[in-house]
């Protein structure tokens, strides 16, 4: 196993991302804040593929904060269904829109901490929103982040969410922690797979603490 330093780790994953995804960003849809906003509610526990399915006929009919804040959960609820946990959601987005509308003027906030008074929005929702919108050094972590993060070994006996994001932050520089948080998730998900990694195609097996235990150590 190559004995790296975590510095010397985290700056071979990150040279690597940025040479190979120098414009990493969400592949979520949207034009505005308020579209950004209702996408990532959306996506929690569902693909961002089958959201970019269902945003389209949502936007159509509730095309900005406004109108969204005077839906019904009848009329809305059925552009929703095909999404995981629609009651929740469509709840949830209703919600939301009322209190930006009542709260901030009706004008999505740009803080993580307003942004977390929102129905359906937790820690990782508005660091996505913060992240996306104005490049603030927020790192949101998903499962893709959770695990990618520890395989790699960019962090240490992480148990929780927040745990990731705080050894990610304070050891990605202040100006990559935005993209960063897309070069993890998008390498979870077409790489770092959960079930059966791609490690055969992978550019970080050099300093991959999962490769070189499990994969580089059984075949020699």
């Amino acid at each position: 196993m190559i004995i790296m330093t975590k510095k010397e780790r985290y700056q071979f994953v990150l040279d690597y991302f940025a040479k190979n995804n120098p414009h990493a960003e969400t592949e979520l849809i949207y034009h505005d804040p308020y579209q950004l906003l209702v996408a990532v509610i959306l996506s929690a526990q569902c693909t961002d593929k089958r959201v970019n399915m269902t945003t389209p006929s949502i936007f159509e009919k509730y095309p900005d904060i406004k109108a969204m804040s005077l839906a019904t959960f009848d009329n809305l609820f059925p552009l929703i269904k095909s999404i995981s946990y629609p009651n929740n959601k469509t709840k949830h987005l209703i919600g939301m829109a009322q209190k930006v509308t009542e709260d901030f003027n009706g004008e999505i906030p740009h803080t993580v901490s307003e942004l977390m008074t929102l129905p359906g929005v937790g820690r990782k929702t508005a660091n996505v929103i913060t992240s996306v919108i104005d490049k603030q050094p927020n790192m949101a972590v998903d499962t893709h982040v959770f695990r990618v993060a520890a395989r790699i070994g960019l962090t240490t006996n992480a148990k929780t969410p927040l745990q990731t994001e705080m050894q990610l932050i304070q050891n990605i520089p202040t100006d990559k922690i935005h993209i960063a948080h897309h070069w993890l998730i998008l390498h979870g998900r077409y790489i770092c797979l959960a079930r059966k990694p791609r490690c055969e195609i992978c550019g970080l097996r050099p300093v991959c603490k999962y490769y070189q235990k499990n994969i580089k150590g059984k075949n020699e």
